[in-house]
């Protein structure tokens, strides 16, 4: 089952009097329950793909469908609404609110939708214990190291239940026992509740653990392989 469908898909910058080719023709598409890597040198397009994938950027031209949902075809306020329920987001700063414990930030998007506080708690709970910090729940993020902020942040996308998670380059301020570390609670996540994650990264850890890497050069994608095992 397809949950994002893209088609010939532009994102052109004007710089002065050169226009920049950020994203250049891209056709593409992710089934539920993918684990996949977008990868390529730095300029070639990765972040601003994921960013038109997740309605934080327009396309110039082409077509993104999101669940069924043409995702140019809504308003700002429709936009903002379907993304709060139906995607997750993960940004290499961490992007907290410095003054919620770490239960308080996970809960947020929920706070959002309006779900009922028990389910909200019995969530955050649930979440927070299965990615180790059960016992730092009362903590801000100015208390935990920057391993257990994205772990936070994983959390907090994962709460709502979203079908798919956008994660921009999550590792990358991480030290090496914190990636393996968020890269196994983020596989078994997906394994255990079929979230579908798809990376912008250059991190290899990242790339070795990916089930789909797709590479992209100067906005088009070049190579598109599906990793066995």
């Amino acid at each position: 089952m397809k949950v994002i469908e893209i088609q010939n898909l532009h994102r052109h910058f004007q710089d002065g009097d050169q226009e920049i080719k950020a994203v250049n023709g891209v056709d593409l598409s992710f089934e539920k329950g993918e684990f996949a890597a977008i990868v390529g040198p730095s300029g070639s397009g990765k972040t601003t793909l994921l960013n038109m994938i997740g309605g934080l950027d327009q396309p110039s031209k082409g077509q993104i469908m999101v669940d069924g949902e043409n995702m140019s075809e809504l308003s700002p306020n429709q936009l903002i609404d379907f993304r709060l329920r139906n995607i997750g987001f993960v940004f290499q700063a961490y992007n907290l609110i410095p003054v919620l414990t770490a239960e308080e930030n996970v809960e947020f998007t929920m706070l959002l939708q309006k779900r009922p506080a028990e389910e909200r708690t019995a969530r955050t709970k649930e979440l927070l214990t299965k990615i180790g910090l059960g016992d730092r729940m009362k903590n801000r993020p100015g208390k935990l190291s920057g391993g257990q902020q994205q772990r936070v942040a994983v959390a907090r996308a994962l709460a709502p239940k979203p079908k798919f998670i956008l994660a921009d380059e999550p590792t990358a301020n991480l030290d090496s026992k914190s990636t393996e570390n968020l890269l196994d609670i983020m596989a078994e996540l997906n394994q255990e509740e079929g979230v579908t994650f798809i990376f912008s990264t250059h991190d290899q850890r990242v790339i070795d653990r990916a089930k789909r890497i797709i590479t992209l050069e100067d906005g088009k994608i070049v190579s598109d392989e599906r990793v066995e095992g």
